[in-house]
C-alpha cells in the first residue's frame, strides 16, 4: 500500500480517539456529579436523622411544675353566707286596744327612742278608769268613816262604855277599809298605766321597717303596729359547718361583703358563738357585729362573710395535685433528680382551692402541679420553673357553704 493510502486510514482513526476520550470524560463528568448528589442526598438524611432523634428525645421529656408541701402557717379563710339584722329588732305592739286614731312616721323613718309613732282612741279604757277613780274615792271615804269610827269607839273603851270584842270588831272594818282604798290605788294605777300606751313611742333609736296598721284599724294588741330596726350596730349571723366550728373563735376578724355594693367591705368581729352544733343542720351559729354607721347595709339583706379562722397546723396542698387511681388517692412527688415517685395520701377537710392532708405526706415534698394520666412511678421529669405559679401552698383554704 502506498503513502497516500495510509493518511485517510490515519484521520479517521484520530477522530474516533478524540471522540472516545470526549465521550470518557462526560461519562466521568456525569459519574461526579451523580456522585455528588447522592451523596448530599445521604448527608440530608443523615441530618433529618438525627434532628428527628432529637425532637423524638425532646419530647419524651415530661416538663412539669410543682408546689412545695407546708404546713398552713396562715390563718385559713372561710367564706360563708349571711344574714343581716338589726342589733335590736322588735315588733311594736300597744297594749291598750281601741281603734287607731293616727300614726306619725311611716316605714324608712328614722326615730329617736320616746318618739310618738302613733295614738290610739280607748273609749272603753277611759270609761273603765272613770269608774275606778269613783270606786277608789267611795273606798276613800269609806277609810275616813272607819278612822272616825275607830277613835270614838277607842275613847268609849276608855270609860268602858263597850266592851274590847265591839272595839276589835271597829279596828277590823279600819283596817279593812285601808285595805280596800289600797286596792282601788292601784286599779286606778294600772288602769292609767294602760291609758298611757295609748301613746305608741320608739322604744329605742332605729329604722321603722314596716308598718302594719291605718287610721280607724282595730287594735287588740295581739298584732304589732310597727317593726323597729336598730341599724348602727347591724348583726351578721352565719352558720359554720362542723369540720370548721373548732377554729372560729370570739373576737376574730370578719370581713363583710354584699355584691349589690361593689368594692366596698365591712369590718367586724366574732361578737359569740352558739358553742353547740345544731343537730338538724350539722353547722353552729356564730354573730358578727358589724358597724354600718352611714346605712348603706340594710337588715335582711344576704351578705358574704370571710372568717379568718385560726390555722390548724395540718399539712395541705393545692387540689389539682392529686391522682384518682384504682389504689386510692395519690400524688407525684419528684425528687433531687427528676424521678417521679406515687405517694398515697389521706385526704381530710376540702377547702376547695386546697385540701387538708392528714396522713402520707411529712412537708417539704415537691409535687406535680396537674400530673398526666399517664405519669408513672420512676419517670424522669424535667421541673420548670413559672413565675406565675406559686412555689409553696400558702394559700388559704376557703369554703363555702
Amino acid at each position: 500500500m502506498t503513502d497516500e493510502q495510509n493518511l485517510p486510514l490515519t484521520a479517521d482513526s484520530g477522530q474516533k480517539r478524540r471522540a472516545a476520550r470526549w465521550t470518557r470524560n462526560a461519562a466521568i463528568v456525569v459519574l461526579v456529579i451523580l456522585a455528588l448528589g447522592a451523596a448530599r442526598t445521604v448527608v440530608s438524611r443523615i441530618g433529618n436523622a438525627r434532628a428527628l432523634e432529637e425532637d423524638a428525645a425532646r419530647g419524651a421529656v415530661q416538663y412539669v411544675r410543682v408546689t412545695t408541701v407546708r404546713a398552713a402557717g396562715s390563718a385559713e379563710t372561710l367564706n360563708l353566707a349571711g344574714t343581716l339584722q338589726g342589733y335590736v329588732q322588735a315588733p311594736v305592739a300597744a297594749r291598750a286596744g281601741g281603734y287607731l286614731r293616727r300614726w306619725t312616721r311611716d316605714i324608712g323613718s328614722r326615730v329617736a327612742k320616746g318618739e310618738l309613732l302613733a295614738e290610739i282612741e280607748t273609749p272603753e279604757l277611759d270609761q273603765q278608769l272613770s269608774q275606778a277613780v269613783a270606786a277608789r274615792n267611795q273606798q276613800a271615804a269609806s277609810l275616813e268613816l272607819a278612822k272616825s269610827t275607830v277613835e270614838r269607839w277607842e275613847a268609849l273603851r276608855q270609860r268602858d262604855a263597850v266592851s274590847q270584842q265591839e272595839l276589835e270588831e271597829k279596828r277590823s272594818g279600819y283596817a279593812q277599809a285601808k285595805a280596800n282604798l289600797a286596792g282601788a290605788d292601784a286599779n286606778v294605777e294600772r288602769l292609767r298605766q294602760l291609758e298611757s300606751f295609748k301613746r305608741v313611742v320608739a322604744p329605742f333609736a332605729g329604722v321603722i321597717t314596716k308598718r302594719n296598721v291605718d287610721i280607724g284599724d282595730l287594735i287588740d294588741g295581739n298584732r304589732p303596729l310597727f317593726l323597729l330596726s336598730q341599724t348602727d350596730p347591724l348583726r351578721v349571723y352565719v352558720n359554720v359547718p362542723q369540720a370548721y366550728a373548732q377554729l372560729v373563735r370570739t373576737g376574730m376578724p370578719a370581713v363583710v361583703t354584699q355584691a349589690e355594693l361593689r368594692g366596698r367591705e365591712f369590718r367586724g368581729e366574732v361578737a359569740r358563738t352558739a358553742g353547740s352544733i345544731d343537730s338538724a343542720t350539722r353547722t353552729m351559729q356564730v354573730e358578727i357585729a358589724l358597724a354600718n354607721r352611714d346605712g348603706a347595709l340594710l337588715p335582711g339583706a344576704f351578705v358574704n362573710v370571710e372568717l379568718s379562722a385560726a390555722p390548724s397546723g395540718m399539712l395541705s396542698v393545692p387540689s389539682n395535685v392529686l391522682l384518682f387511681r384504682g389504689q386510692g388517692v395519690l400524688v407525684a412527688r419528684v425528687d433531687a433528680s427528676g424521678t417521679v415517685s406515687l405517694q398515697a395520701v389521706r385526704l381530710g377537710r376540702n377547702f376547695g382551692e386546697s385540701i387538708e392532708i392528714i396522713d402520707g405526706l411529712k412537708g417539704n415534698e415537691a409535687l406535680v402541679l396537674n400530673p398526666s394520666d399517664s405519669i408513672a412511678a420512676g419517670d424522669k421529669v424535667q421541673v420548670v420553673t413559672d413565675p406565675a405559679a406559686p412555689a409553696t401552698n400558702t394559700a388559704s383554704a376557703r369554703k363555702t357553704s
